[in-house]
């Protein structure tokens, strides 16, 4: 990848060659991009920065995609929950909203992400550990119970079995009596994000594409103030991305997409304004800046100029950010706390529209009450006391995080027309492009740690001596046992002659070309499950296979 290109090369040996690694690393960003000692006005390199930067709330949203940002609403205050069971995740949400929370994250556990039923073999174990059981619309009630719907954002972080979550949560809201073209929020429904960096994939590509398209032309009429997908750089970050390399395969997944859109016949501009998109925030401040920064001002263009998008809201790239997990160290947890707190401050500085800021603990295990607390009382300290929301863009003009912004654009535009090259993402995924850039980028970070030449404090530096062991949340495995005896009785409960034929829907849409929201939305109101739905879907579209990427 092109930012490693100037990292000095180990072959010539000794102190000398150490020493200017460790040299090199410290006057560099995280990404490897070279700092220079001072910017000054040369760095616009004699171009016309005010066309480039231009104002807030106006194309192409360098500085922001209101003109007003948070002088007029702060960004909306999301921790990123779910554990256990239905019941135990809702008084979790409960309590964030009593504590000041604006959104909610709902996090689902392997099995619901991966279209497992909690009493399927392949979940044993795994019930309710990194997120909520969602088995049947009974447990989607009861993770919702008490908390109404059309006065709550509710974004879901789900993708293979997008479709059905979001038709559970749909059939909830109507059981609430909200309809919904009531409901806002977002489902994350990114999946070709998953073939590069995560690894919760289902379906084959091509199968998967369609199901996201389907959610996005279904939501178009049914959902209007629903985001049907959230475009996700932050797995790549986490995997190991570079900043640029983070836009440029987050923004090459989002042609796709809108390609794959367009091809349905859904005009851009109704689609558009529904994109979002999701990235990392980690602790180099002025890199981070610059990245939120160059991201608005790619995608506005890639919408204007190679789309033909005519709305302003089709072309701002608005987008949810979580400070970065991958950084948070098990050692002295403690300093996570300040990690974490520099990596939001980097994404309001950068102009995000909602933030999860991470517990401290979570390099141990799931956040505690306490750690999450901590983590919600961190925005709220960004947002009322750091200074940062009086005013737009604050950082907009300093030298160096202009040409830091121009950097990265420059490096992420040269990675999408290498993937245009390629065929487009799809081609690009199965040729293993994306997939090996991020290895070698994660590769070379790894080292600079395990050389010491990048810093990371308590864990290759000023090392504590005395760390006490912190109380982790736990779960209790006789949850796993409730929440499939509850299965047992949803399944007893139910009509099995109208979950037959409603499967047999599912697999005959599946077979033919036919949105795939209704058979599904249809399915979960008489009682099918997750795994029910998802099985039926394999039964026609088989499972995807990753092949080894050198």
């Amino acid at each position: 990848m092109l930012v490693w290109e100037n990292r000095p090369n180990r072959s010539k040996g000794g102190e000398m060659a150490e020493q200017e690694e460790r040299d090199a690393a410290r006057r560099a960003t995280t990404s490897g991009i070279p700092l220079d000692e001072a910017y000054g006005p040369q760095a616009a390199g004699g171009r016309d920065t005010t066309t480039e930067i231009g104002a807030p709330g106006s194309f192409p949203y360098t500085r922001g995609v209101q003109s007003t940002m948070y002088r007029g609403r702060l960004w909306t205050m999301r921790q990123y929950a779910g554990f256990s069971t239905a019941a135990e995740s809702n008084a979790r949400y409960r309590y964030l909203l009593e504590q000041g929370q604006t959104g909610l994250s709902v996090a689902f556990d392997l099995p619901t992400q991966m279209g497992y039923d909690s009493d399927a073999p392949e979940a044993e174990g795994e019930v309710g550990r990194v997120g909520v059981a969602i088995d049947s619309l009974a447990d989607m009630e009861a993770l919702f119970a008490g908390i109404p719907l059309d006065r709550v954002s509710t974004s879901m972080t789900i993708n293979a079995t997008a479709p059905i979550l979001l038709a559970l949560y749909v059939a909830v809201a109507e059981r609430q009596g909200v309809a919904p073209a009531a409901l806002a929020g977002t489902t994350q429904n990114d999946l070709l994000k998953e073939y590069i960096a995560r690894g919760t994939y289902i379906f084959p590509p091509t199968p998967s594409l369609r199901l996201v398209t389907d959610v996005m032309e279904w939501c178009a009429t049914e959902m209007p103030k629903w985001n049907t997908i959230s475009i996700s750089g932050y797995h790549m970050r986490e995997a190991g991305a570079t900043a640029a390399q983070e836009l440029a395969f987050t923004f090459a997944n989002g042609i796709a997409y809108v390609e794959g859109a367009r091809a349905r016949g859904i005009d851009v501009d109704t689609i558009g304004p529904r994109l979002s998109f999701f990235f990392a925030s980690w602790t180099d401040i002025l890199e981070e800046v610059a990245k939120f920064r160059a991201a608005r001002r790619i995608w506005a263009r890639i919408m204007r100029d190679r789309f033909g998008a005519t709305s302003e809201k089709s072309m701002m790239c608005r987008f949810h950010v979580q400070t970065a997990g991958s950084t948070l160290t098990a050692q002295s947890i403690d300093n996570n706390v300040v990690r974490a707190s520099y990596q939001a401050l980097a994404a309001i500085l950068g102009g995000a529209q909602s933030l999860h800021v991470n517990g401290k603990d979570e390099a141990l295990a799931l956040p505690t009450e306490a750690a999450a607390r901590l983590a919600l009382r961190t925005q709220q300290i960004v947002a009322h006391e750091s200074g940062v929301a009086g005013t737009v863009d604050p950082l907009g003009g300093s030298y160096a995080v202009e040409a830091l912004t121009d950097r990265i654009e420059a490096d992420a535009l040269a990675l999408i027309a290498e993937t245009d090259r390629l065929g487009g993402m799809v081609a690009a995924i199965s040729s293993g492009f994306p997939q090996r850039a991020i290895q070698d980028s994660a590769f070379a970070y790894q080292r600079e740690i395990e050389r010491g030449d990048r810093v990371i404090v308590g864990v290759n530096r000023f090392i504590d001596e005395e760390a006490a062991t912190p109380t982790i949340a736990t779960i209790d495995p006789v949850r796993e046992r409730e929440q499939v005896d509850r299965l047992v009785a949803v399944r007893a409960e139910r009509d099995a002659k109208a979950v037959e034929g409603a499967l047999a829907m599912i697999a005959a849409a599946a077979s033919g070309t036919a949105n795939m929201m209704p058979p599904i939305l249809a399915a979960v109101k008489v009682g099918c499950t997750v795994g029910e739905i998802s099985n039926a879907l394999r039964a026609v579209w088989g499972e995807h296979r990753e092949g080894l990427v050198l």
